[in-house]
């Protein structure tokens, strides 16, 4: 089968190295709702710019993320409050919050839905790179009134630079490059910028080399012989690259641009040793906004944002099977103006927001019939801003048609065409008060509602993988849950303390469930199971704070600390839901003296043995972690950091509770490693 030419293919090494799209002027910190909002205001889930929103979200940017950065989106998050990831191996490894993964959880790039099938299977990897980001955003918990009924557990909002939206004073750029860890990473990125007042482009590009990951030593299980000795996770090395072109005419209020980019990835999986995956993603994006228009409607913006997704799975260098996602996303939303309202005043904002994706899967382990989803919505927010806090309450209220195509020519797996639709609401009701300039409690209470995806709906088949024969529901109902967050924050010059809550109630929870049944494929008797609505359960809670513990001679060290439990319950059955992450705790010290800085972390994970009857518990471990930077001032304005990181300096054999458990024993998490690199910005 011959690789079908996009529409909107992009040359293969478009400005390959030519650009990191990020600058690290100083080190960001993550926030909370419970927090004072320090540095940039959150993006995400905030289109009214609020320096506090009720939802808990996190950001990384500058050095913080430069220190954290990995391979993958999933790699880069885990650890934050409630954040995990699926670790299917090195490459496909997917941000999961409280527990919550695939189409539950939106994967943005700057608030735009790009397509992929990172949700249809665990070795399908998200085709973001973290060198080509500058600050991502973590929403925690139902984002659905904004992002639809796909954000019906949270957001992941990568954010760059791609369409400027300020103006650019002087030409300048950064450039990264990057060495070692468990993978023996090789990579590179720059990106340059350069404008007027009135106009500003840019550029950027990347590339990264891995080879098989180095693990602690472990028996990966092997067909035919038993378990195996071995020290590393077969067929896990990778090469990525890609790049964008972008740029915007910029005018007092408002700016109108385009970018195109491209990325590019070549992977193999840990499941399937003989399997490589062909990856590329090209994407065009139109954003303008206008600002101050001194009407009712006070501002306007849009969005629209095309995808061209393919990626092949190489069986011994033949292609096995394709899998293409092509479609696009429009937002257009008003602001209108502040009207009083009491001791207060309400600000605004309502939109329109559709999607379209047309999905196929052709060759010898397509599971899933190609398929069309169109989907739009109606929103609107209302905030009443009152002297200690602010209310904010709004719904949303959308249509989704997702129809099967049926059997191809020699197919007899799905049966004719069929089409579901449906009309999914969703609504929240949130508050902020300051109870004074140190303490902040929020709320959030939203009821969401999703309409099941072409895969919950329509699959049957083997999903090698997985080692499963999966089988849609084309009867499902929609995903309907009510979730409430609550929270309290402290803050004190460099002393900061947060604490939250959140319990999840689903009347319908879509879980892919164990029949009981095997079913005979051409690769043997495999288990079978089965995309089902059951009620659902789940709560936890998340700490995190800071404590200065030494300020004197310009040298600072602080304690930090964050820890998070999560329970999920499949209350028909009344076991737990699959793959739930266990109770973490993390400990920190971050030492600062001028321009150098280190940290001293130690990361300790729960046995998790709250597991569904098909799965076997996972057992504790603890890491440790060291990092050490210094910045240093090269002159003319520019300025540079040098870094190494230690990661695992233990060498603890452990294993992720999050990854399907077909996987999980054939890929711990990563060994010991050291990582160097070196950022400049000019």
């Amino acid at each position: 089968m011959e690789r079908k030419t996009p529409i909107t293919r992009i040359p293969a090494r478009l400005a390959a190295g030519v650009g990191l799209a990020a600058s690290f002027a100083a080190a960001a910190q993550g926030t909370t709702a419970s927090e004072r909002s320090a540095g940039a205001v959150v993006v995400t889930g905030n289109p009214l710019r609020s320096n506090a929103i009720a939802a808990p979200t996190s950001a990384l940017s500058g050095s913080d993320l430069v220190l954290r950065r990995g391979s993958t989106l999933g790699e880069t998050l885990d650890g934050l409050p409630g954040v995990s990831s699926s670790f299917f191996g090195p490459n496909a490894n997917r941000p999961m919050i409280r527990g919550q993964d695939g189409d539950r959880i939106r994967i943005l790039s700057n608030s735009g839905v790009p397509l992929d099938a990172s949700a249809l299977s665990y070795d399908h990897a998200v085709p973001i790179d973290p060198l080509v980001i500058e600050r991502i955003e973590v929403l925690r918990g139902p984002a659905a009134l904004l992002y639809g009924g796909g954000a019906i557990g949270g957001v992941v909002n990568s954010i760059d630079n791609r369409i400027p939206r300020d103006p650019v004073a002087a030409p300048g750029g950064a450039a990264e490059l990057r060495y070692g860890g468990p993978a023996t990473e090789r990579g590179a990125g720059a990106l340059v910028e350069a404008g007027s007042e009135s106009f500003a482009v840019h550029a950027d590009g990347f590339w990264r080399k891995t080879d098989d990951m180095r693990v602690p030593t472990f028996l990966r299980p092997t067909e035919g012989v038993g378990p195996v000795p071995a020290d590393t996770i077969l067929n896990s090395a990778s090469e990525s690259y890609g790049g964008a072109l972008g740029g915007s005419m910029l005018w007092q209020g408002g700016y109108l641009g385009a970018a195109v980019d491209t990325f590019r990835s070549t992977y193999g999986t840990p499941a399937e040793t003989n399997v490589t995956i062909d990856m590329f993603l090209n994407k065009v994006t139109l954003a303008g906004e206008a600002r101050d228009l001194g009407g009712v409607i006070d501002a306007v913006s849009g969005q629209w944002l095309a995808s061209d997704y393919q990626h092949q799975e190489l069986e011994d260098g033949a292609v096995g099977t394709t899998f293409e996602n092509r479609g696009s996303d429009l937002r257009l939303q008003a602001e209108h103006r502040r009207i009083p309202l009491g001791s207060g005043t309400l600000a605004g904002v309502f939109g329109l927001q559709t999607e379209n994706a047309d999905f196929s899967a052709l060759g010898d382990e397509a599971f899933v019939p190609s398929t069309t989803t169109r989907q739009w919505a109606l929103f609107a927010l209302e905030e009443w801003q009152l002297g200690s806090g602010s209310l904010s309450f709004g719904a949303r209220l959308g249509q989704s048609r997702v129809s099967s195509d049926g059997d191809a020519p020699g197919q007899t797996q799905f049966g004719p065409p069929q089409s579901r639709r449906f009309t999914p609401f969703s609504a929240a009701l949130g508050g902020v008060l300051d109870l004074d300039a140190q303490w902040r409690l929020s709320g959030n209470l939203a009821y969401t509602e999703r309409a099941p995806t072409f895969y919950e709906l329509y699959a049957n088949g083997l999903h090698v993988a997985t080692g499963t024969y999966e089988v849609g529901n084309p009867d499902m109902a929609l995903e309907k849950g009510t979730n409430v967050d609550a929270a309290v924050g402290w803050r004190s010059g460099p002393n900061r303390f947060a604490a939250g809550a959140f319990y999840s109630d689903f009347s319908n929870y879509i879980a892919l469930l164990a029949t009981g049944r095997l079913v005979d494929t051409d690769e043997g008797p495999v288990p079978e199971y089965l995309f089902t609505g059951v009620p659902a359960r789940l709560y936890g809670g998340e700490l995190e704070g800071v404590w200065r513990l030494l300020d004197t001679g310009g040298q600072q060290l602080d304690l930090e600390a964050r820890f998070d439990v999560m329970r999920a319950t499949n209350r028909a059955l009344g076991e737990p839901l699959p793959r739930t992450p266990p109770m973490r705790l993390t400990a920190a010290l971050n030492w600062a003296l001028g321009p150098w800085a280190a940290q001293l972390s130690v990361s300790h994970a729960a046995a998790q043995n709250d597991v569904p009857s098909d799965d076997v518990p996972t057992p504790a471990y603890t890491m440790v972690n060291l990092a050490g930077s210094r910045t240093f001032d090269l002159g003319g304005g520019n300025s540079g950091l040098a870094f190494v990181r230690i990661d695992n300096i233990g060498n603890e054999l452990a294993y992720n509770a999050s990854t399907i458990g077909t996987v999980r024993a054939k890929a711990p998490l990563p060994g010991r490693g050291v990582m160097v690199g070196v950022r400049l910005n000019f």
